[in-house]
Order: structure tokens, then sequence, then C-alpha cells
């Protein structure tokens, strides 16, 4: 069921797939849903407190009792996002975790598997491969709510708990006491951070940065997954997303410039200011068209400590057009081979990518300069500093 204010979209203003602006609310049924025929009456009851609504479905059945469904019940109930619903429900997704699992297993007798981020899936999927495996998931956003669920899940499945843990208090690091005098022999995460979500993509290289605290408990021949993280990026034309964040100045008399740095506007603002990176699912951003190849700019090799990473790369154009901004994203490399590769990048629509955008749009075109005021080529310099988890982004345009 959706629910939604009476406002009017951007959809009726023919953008095509432009859904920045409005939202709405879907509420889902429990189990299978409920059956309901031509005809019946139901009679939606909601409640709300100061920071919520909750809802209870009553179907009016002539001469019988009413059919209730509460859905205030929340024990037990974890709260994802909808594209990370998404994400668990692709078969696609899942066959690559479960190949690169499968295969970080084999010829493993009773290995120690961490599971450093929030992934109960992965937790359920080492303990289900290897029956000899003792699965330690750290679980640091989910914490206790995380531990409930992977209980009722353990239990509804006929696992045992003996081989699944969850520390009990919250450490930024291990040690051999909590691993039982063991060293880890697998580091595991897909990464999903629940405190993340939505957020940039290399802000889930926080991975490294618990591969790095953890170094002191990890076996010799630990096997991480994923092993690496590759930092990718387009050329892209975003007329849309541009003009929506634009810097704001004079509006009907008033002086609206204080609020740019807190929207975020990135257009039109004056030098040397720079916009922030903007965290967006580029397929929900209207018109779009790609002006470059997919270029790599970044590799972070996660059996090494984190540290600064430096990258720089020439890119030709191969489509004419306006050049808006840089669209960046994170692609993981599961194994060692380098054959199971997650990409987060446009084509997937279940990921967010990082948006740059600049202050003015440039002319761009095919193998060079088709006139004086159309560019070739750009070159793009990176640079990420750990200590802030940020992305530096610089571009010149040739």
């Amino acid at each position: 069921m959706s629910l939604w204010p009476q406002l009017l979209s951007d959809a009726s203003l023919g953008y095509r797939d432009w859904c920045d602006h409005w939202k709405q609310c879907v509420w889902f049924f429990r189990g299978k849903g409920m059956s309901v025929s031509q005809g019946e009456e139901v009679l939606l009851e909601a409640t709300h407190t100061e920071t919520s609504v909750s809802y209870n479905l009553n179907v009016q059945v002539p001469k019988t009792d009413t059919r209730q469904h509460d859905h205030n019940v929340r024990d037990f109930q974890l709260l994802l996002s909808p594209e990370r619903i998404a994400i668990y429900g692709d078969s696609k997704w899942r066959s690559s975790v479960l190949a690169a699992v499968r295969n970080a297993l084999q010829g493993r007798v009773n290995p120690l598997c961490v599971v450093v981020d929030d992934s109960i899936f992965l937790t359920l999927l080492a303990a289900n491969l290897s029956k000899t495996s003792h699965v330690l998931s750290l679980f640091p956003g989910l914490r206790e709510k995380g531990a409930q669920y992977l209980e009722n899940v353990v239990k509804a499945n006929g696992f045992s708990m003996d081989r699944v843990e969850v520390p009990e208090k919250r450490k930024p690091c291990l040690t051999l006491l909590d691993t039982h005098g063991k060293k880890v022999d697998m580091l595991i995460g897909e990464p999903f951070y629940y405190a993340n979500e939505g957020m940039l993509p290399w802000q889930n290289l926080r991975f490294w940065k618990d591969c790095t605290l953890l170094d002191p408990v990890l076996s010799e021949d630990v096997l991480i997954m994923p092993c690496k993280g590759i930092l990718k990026a387009c050329a892209m034309s975003l007329p849309d997303l541009w003009s929506s964040r634009c810097c704001l100045g004079d509006v009907e008399g008033f002086d609206h410039s204080i609020v740019n740095n807190t929207l975020g506007a990135c257009g039109e603002l004056p030098a040397p200011k720079e916009g922030p990176f903007l965290p967006f699912s580029i397929w929900q951003c209207g018109e779009i068209k790609e002006l470059s190849e997919i270029f790599t700019i970044l590799e972070f090799d996660f059996s090494k400590p984190i540290s600064s990473c430096h990258g720089t790369a020439q890119v030709k154009f191969t489509e004419g057009g306006t050049c808006h901004g840089f669209v960046l994203w994170v692609d993981w490399i599961m194994d060692t081979d380098n054959s199971i590769v997650i990409s987060t990048g446009p084509e997937h629509r279940y990921w967010k990518q990082g948006v740059k955008l600049l202050s003015k749009p440039v002319a761009v075109g095919i193998n060079g300069c088709n006139s004086n005021s159309e560019y070739g080529s750009t070159m793009v310099e990176a640079l990420f500093e750990p200590s802030s988890s940020e992305l530096i982004l610089k571009h010149a345009f040739l």
C-alpha cells in the first residue's frame, strides 16, 4: 500500500525518471499479504507518535469477525532501506556473494570467520556453508537488534548458535581473548554498514579501516573479502540534477545565499568555491548521458594497511554534449582472481553513486575540439584521505 500527500509531482512536468523531490511511503503487509475481494470494505487506521506513524488494517466481513492485521508489533524487526532489501532480493548479487564465500571456505578446516560489518546475510551464509566454522559477527551498527534478529533466524533454520557469536560490547578492535585464543582465518564484509545507508560510496571503505585495526588477530594466510576496491568514474551530462542544485540568490527580494552551504548547492558557485559530493541514484536524476568511457581513478588493496591513495586519469570524451559533472562509485573485487566483481555503478539501480557537479557546465566534443568552445578530454586527479574518509577530486578540461 502506498501513501502520499496531494502534491504536484515532477512527473507531471514530463521529466523522465525524475524522482528527486517527492517520495512516497510504502507500507508492506506481513507475510504474503492479505486477500481481499471486490466490494469489501477496508478500514485503515493510522496512529502516530512524535516521530513515527504505525498502521492497522481491518477488513469488514459481513456477519463474521473482523479480520485484523495489526502491524504495530516490532519485535526483532529490522528497518532496512528499500534499496538494501532489493539488493538481498537480487538473485545475481546473491549468486556472486555465494560463490565468493564458497570459494573462500574451500579447504579450510574449523575456520574462524569474522564478519566486520552489519551483514546478517554473510553471517548466515558462512555458518551454513561450513558446518565446522565459527562465525564472529561484530554488527557495529545493528548491535543488540542484529543479535536478536540473528538468534531468531538461526533457531528458525535449525542452526546452532554455538557456532555463531556476537560480542556483547562494542569494541574498536578484537583481541585474542575475544577470539578464544585463535587467529582469524577469514575477514569478510559486503561491505554494508547500517549507519552508512544512503551515504557516499567510498564511506564504505570503513571496511579497510576495520581490516587494519584487526591486523593483530589475523592469521598469516587470512583471506579478506572483498580483497580490493576500485574507484570508477564517468563524465556525464546531468541537466536536471544540475538545475536542481543551482545556488540560490535573490528570491522575491530576499537574499537566500546563506543557505547554499546547508543545501549543498553546486551550480553557479562563485570561484574558487566548489560544491560537495552528493549521493544520488543516477537513474533517478532525469535526463542523463554518459560523455566518456568509464575509467579507473584509484585502487584500494585491503590486504595492506589503510593509507592515503592518489591517482590521475586522462580521458577522452566519446560523446558530444554538455558536461555537468562526474559520477563516481566503487567496484568491489570479491576474490583474488578478480573473477567476481560487484559493481555499484549507475547501471545497478540499488546503489547510490557520488556526484561531483561542476560550477558551470562545459561543452565537450569527440576526439578533440570541434570548435574553440569545446573540449576533447579531461584530466581527473583524486586523493583519498583515510583520516577523514574524504575524497578530494580535481579536474581540468583539455
